[in-house]
């Protein structure tokens, strides 16, 4: 600052030293010299008017006025422009090494204060390339052998039958008249259709509801993606972090508290403000959430236990997850 005050105090000093005026000390001595020689010429021509007569000096008079008279104030003014350009190329000089120093500063001192902002964004890059990388991580993780084919693999175990319960005629079971759902169905089912044409979606939700249990997470699950839209909280609008399907395990198999708190992964502070304020006023909200959570904890349990890694990666981006992450965190089940 003292550098910059100082190179601006110099511009000010030349800046001055050229607004003095347009009348500088080389012209007021080239003036003198001029009016000085033309007194001292028109002394000699009264002097000779008065002692030669008319015909001696007729003939030259004018050659002797032009060099006498004209050709050393020419040469007095020449000398005198010549030292002021000197002088003013002398002060151009002077005063753009200055303004080349005082940019040197600025452009070394932006540099610095701005040393500190490139630190904090090569570091908000590198912690967003951490995440990203530990989303990645989650989604190639080993598959657990089976029997079966993934598409054809139950989501939820059927029940085994006791010796004493009611069966249909020909020995079929109550429970079994409607196909098995799959687990590719049911994280179809836990995202929702996509929108009115997804026939998929549509397919796949229609199987969840035709199972018992199923049905009562996605009942759950489709009231509160309802009463959250009421305040604008959209599943699609969340990018939680992902936690390792391992994570999700330990929640299965009844850990709680810090244990699984990286299924708390959504960031959203309006959402999470929004949710939790509504939790307080509102106790048809709280009771829906409470339901929810609870129906999710006991179809995750079940859905763990025949699930591979990456069908627990693929539910936990799913609509129903995701709002399961918000709505835990807000009620503290991952505290």
């Amino acid at each position: 600052m003292a550098q910059d005050g100082k190179h601006s105090s110099d511009l000010g000093v030349y800046q001055r030293s050229d607004d003095d005026g347009p009348i500088t000390t080389v012209e007021i001595i080239a003036g003198s010299l001029s009016a000085f020689w033309l007194i001292l010429t028109a002394i000699f021509f009264l002097f000779i008017d008065s002692d030669a007569g008319e015909d001696g000096l007729g003939s030259i008079r004018f050659v002797m006025i032009i060099i006498a008279i004209f050709m050393p104030v020419a040469m007095i003014w020449v000398g005198a422009l010549a030292v002021r350009a000197s002088r003013t190329m002398r002060e151009e000089s002077r005063r753009l090494q200055t303004a080349i120093s005082a940019m040197r500063q600025s452009y070394l001192s932006g540099q610095t204060a701005g040393s500190s902002a490139t630190v904090e964004k090569k570091l908000e890059e590198i912690v967003a390339a951490q995440r990203k990388t530990h989303n990645t991580l989650t989604t190639f993780t080993s598959i657990r052998p089976q029997e079966t084919p993934p598409e054809d693999k139950l989501a939820i175990a059927a029940p085994r039958l006791s010796e004493n319960q009611a069966s249909l005629a020909l020995g079929t079971p109550a429970d079994s008249l409607s196909p098995p759902l799959s687990v590719a169905d049911f994280i179809r089912a836990m995202n929702f259709p996509e929108t009115a044409e997804d026939k998929e979606g549509f397919r796949a939700l229609r199987r969840a509801l035709s199972d018992r249990k199923v049905s009562l997470l996605i009942h759950a699950a489709q009231d509160i993606l309802t009463l959250l839209s009421q305040d604008g909280i959209y599943m699609d609008d969340l990018r939680p972090d992902r936690a390792k399907p391992e994570v999700w395990r330990l929640f299965a198999k009844g850990e709680r508290g810090r244990g699984v708190a990286p299924l708390g992964g959504v960031r959203d502070r309006s959402s999470l403000a929004l949710a939790a304020g509504r939790m307080k006023q509102d106790a048809i909200f709280r009771d829906a959430v409470h339901h929810f959570l609870r129906k999710f904890d006991k179809t995750f349990s079940e859905f763990e236990a025949t699930a591979t890694d990456e069908d627990i990666a693929a539910l936990s981006d799913s609509r129903t997850a995701r709002a399961f992450m918000l709505l835990g965190r807000v009620a503290g089940t991952f505290d």
